[in-house]
C-alpha cells in the first residue's frame, strides 16, 4: 500500500529502531526462561553467577520493552496526524463536485475511526514484534535442547498457521464490508440532527427512521462484526488448539520414540507453558492488523475517489473587462425527478462594474449556472474566457479568486481566515454597525464571538465576510430571502449600488419582483435555458402589464 510506505519512509530509522528493541525484549525474555531452567539444576557456586546473568538480561528486556512502547506510541500519534492532513488537504484540492458526490459521512469516518485504527496498529506493533520474538526464542532454545523435537514443531507451526490465515481472512471480509455499512449509518446519524424538525413533528415517521431504517442499519453492523470477531476468536482458538497439540504429541508421543533426561523434559514443560502466554497475545493482536489493513485500504480508496485539481501559480486577477461563458453545459441526475437535468448550451457575457438580476422558478438551473459562473463546476462543453482567454484546468483555482459569493446553503467560519488588512476587526466592527449586528456579535483578532443568530442575521454576517474580501465579482443566491422589509429595502437599494459604484460586478439571485427595475440588465432561466433576457426597466415594464391585465381578468370574473 502506498500510503503505508510513506509513513514507513516518513519514520524509517525510527521504525527499525523500535521493532530492533522490540525484538531485544522478546529475546531476553525467552533468554530469562533459559536462565531459569539451567539455575533449576545449577550447582550453589554457579547460581551466582546465573543471578548476576538474570538481572542483567531482565533490565536489558525492561529498559527495551519500555523503549520500544514509547516509540510505537509516538509513530502511532505521528502517523494518524500525517495521515489525517494528507486526507485534510486531499479534501481542500479536490473539486468541489467531487466532495458533493462524495459527502460528509466518508470523509468523517476515515478523519476518525479508520485514523484511530491506524493508531492501534502502532500500538499493537511493539506485542507482535516482542512477542514473536519470544516465540522464535523459545523455539531456538527448544531446538538446542533437542533438534528433533523442533523438526517436528516446523510442520505443526505451518499447519496451525493455514487454520488460522483462512480463518482470519474471512474475519477481515466481514470487517471490510460492516466498516462500508458504517459510511451508511453515518449518514443517518447525521440525519437525526439535520432533520430532526421534520422527526419531531411526524411521529409516524420519526418511528419508521428510527426503528426501520436505523434500527436495521445498526442490527446489519452488529452481525457482521460479531462474525468478524467471532471467526477472529476461531482462529485465536486453533492457534491455542495447534499449541496444545504440540505439547501432548512431544510429551507423549516423542519423548517416548527418542527419550531424554529429566532436566531437559522439565525445560520443554517450562518452555511450552511459558509460550501460552505470548502465542495468546500475538493471536489476540493479529485482528489489528486486520483492522488497519482495511483502514489503510479506504484511506487509499477515499484518496483515489478525490483527484486532486491541477493548479499553477500565478499572479492572482485583481480586476477583469468581461467573463463569457461561451456555450457552455452541465449535467446532474435529480434523484427526486428521476431525470437528468442539463443546463445550457449558455452563451452570456458579464461586464466589469454592471448589475445583473438572475430569475427563475424553482428548479430552474440559477444555482447550478452560479456555480459553473464562479468556476466551481466545470464545463462539460463550451468554455469560459476572462478577457478573451480561455480558463484552463491550470488557471481555474485563480480564476475563481475573482469571486466572493454567498449562496444560500452558505457556511460561516468563526473568524476572517485568510484575510491579512491593517485595521481589519475596525473595518469589520463598521460594517457590523450598519449592519445592525454590533448588539449582537463583537470581533477581535479577526475573530467573532457568536455564531448563534437567527438565520437572517447569519446571513448579514455572511455578507459582511463577503464584503470585506473585496473581490471583482459578487454575486448573492437569494440572500435577500430571510430578511425583514427594512433589509431588504436597504440591500437593493443600497449596498448593492454601491457595490456597482465601486466598479464591482454584481450577480443577484433573486424572485423579489418588486426591485427587478434596478437591475442594468437580467437573465431568466427556466429548465435550464435562457429563455429571456433584457433591461431591468423592460423587466418591470413587463411585469406591470401583466399585473394589470391580471387584474382586468379578475374584475371581468367578479362581475360575472
Amino acid at each position: 500500500m502506498s500510503i503505508f510506505l510513506y509513513l514507513v519512509r516518513q519514520s524509517r530509522w525510527m521504525l527499525i529502531t523500535a521493532l530492533a528493541t522490540s525484538i531485544v525484549s522478546g529475546l531476553g525474555n525467552a533468554a530469562l526462561i533459559a536462565l531459569i531452567n539451567e539455575a533449576l539444576g545449577a550447582s550453589s557456586d554457579r547460581l551466582i553467577e546465573l543471578g548476576w546473568r538474570f538481572l542483567l538480561v531482565g533490565a536489558l528486556a525492561l529498559v527495551t520493552r519500555t523503549l520500544s512502547q514509547t516509540q510505537f506510541m509516538y509513530l502511532g500519534q505521528r502517523a494518524k496526524a500525517t495521515l489525517r492532513m494528507y486526507a485534510v488537504r486531499r479534501i481542500g484540492e479536490a473539486s468541489f463536485r467531487e466532495l458533493e458526490r462524495q459527502g460528509g459521512a466518508k470523509a468523517l469516518a476515515v478523519l476518525t475511526q479508520d485514523l484511530d485504527t491506524i493508531v492501534v496498529l502502532f500500538i499493537s506493533l511493539p506485542t507482535l514484534a516482542m512477542q514473536g520474538a519470544v516465540i522464535a526464542g523459545c523455539l531456538g532454545y527448544l531446538g538446542f535442547l533437542s533438534w528433533r523435537i523442533l523438526m517436528f514443531a516446523i510442520p505443526m507451526i505451518g499447519v496451525g498457521a493455514a487454520g488460522f490465515w483462512f480463518a482470519n481472512s474471512r474475519a477481515v471480509f466481514h470487517l471490510r464490508a460492516s466498516r462500508r455499512r458504517e459510511d451508511d449509518l453515518i449518514k443517518q446519524f447525521r440525519a437525526l440532527f439535520d432533520g430532526a424538525k421534520e422527526l419531531k413533528l411526524h411521529r409516524l415517521r420519526r418511528a419508521a427512521f428510527v426503528e426501520e431504517t436505523l434500527a436495521g442499519n445498526v442490527e446489519a453492523v452488529r452481525v457482521q462484526r460479531t462474525r468478524g470477531y467471532v471467526l477472529y476468536a476461531a482462529a485465536a482458538s486453533w492457534g491455542s488448539f495447534m499449541l496444545f497439540a504440540f505439547i501432548g504429541c512431544t510429551l507423549f508421543v516423542l519423548n517416548r520414540l527418542y527419550p531424554v533426561g529429566p532436566h531437559v523434559m522439565a525445560g520443554y514443560a517450562m518452555v511450552f507453558l511459558y509460550m501460552i502466554m505470548p502465542i495468546e497475545a500475538l493471536l489476540a493482536a493479529i485482528p489489528n492488523v486486520s483492522s488497519a489493513r482495511v483502514a489503510l485500504e479506504r484511506i487509499q480508496q477515499f484518496s483515489l475517489d478525490l483527484p486532486v485539481e491541477m493548479a499553477r501559480a500565478t499572479t492572482p486577477l485583481h480586476a477583469f473587462d468581461s467573463i463569457v461563458l461561451d456555450g457552455v453545459t452541465h449535467q446532474y441526475f435529480r434523484e427526486k425527478e428521476n431525470e437528468v437535468f442539463t443546463l445550457g448550451p449558455v452563451d452570456l457575457t458579464f461586464k466589469s462594474g454592471e448589475l445583473v438580476y438572475l430569475i427563475g422558478g424553482n428548479g430552474s438551473g440559477k444555482t447550478t449556472l452560479a456555480k459553473m459562473i464562479v468556476g466551481l463546476y466545470l464545463p462539460e462543453q463550451g468554455r469560459v474566457l476572462v478577457n478573451g482567454e480561455p480558463v484552463g484546468e491550470a488557471q481555474r483555482d485563480d480564476y475563481r479568486q475573482l469571486f466572493s459569493v454567498v449562496f444560500s446553503d452558505f457556511f460561516l467560519f468563526d473568524s476572517l481566515l485568510g484575510m491579512r488588512l491593517d485595521g481589519l476587526d475596525q473595518s469589520a466592527q463598521r460594517l457590523l454597525e450598519l449592519l445592525h449586528l454590533d448588539h449582537k456579535v463583537r470581533i477581535a483578532d479577526g475573530a467573532f464571538s457568536t455564531l448563534e443568530l437567527s438565520q437572517g442575521q447569519r446571513k448579514r454576517l455572511a455578507l459582511l465576510v463577503a464584503y470585506l474580501e473585496d473581490r471583482p465579482f459578487y454575486l448573492f443566491d437569494e440572500w435577500a430571502a430571510d430578511q425583514d422589509p427594512l433589509f431588504k429595502d436597504v440591500f437593493y437599494r443600497e449596498l448593492l449600488p454601491a457595490l456597482k459604484a465601486k466598479g464591482k460586478t454584481v450577480v443577484v439571485i433573486t424572485h423579489d419582483d418588486r426591485y427587478f427595475h434596478l437591475a442594468d440588465r437580467y437573465i431568466k432561466l427556466d429548465y435550464g435555458q435562457i429563455v429571456e433576457a433584457g433591461t431591468g426597466e423592460e423587466l418591470l415594464a413587463k411585469d406591470s402589464a401583466a399585473t394589470r391585465a391580471s387584474s382586468v381578468v379578475k374584475m371581468f370574473r367578479t362581475s360575472q
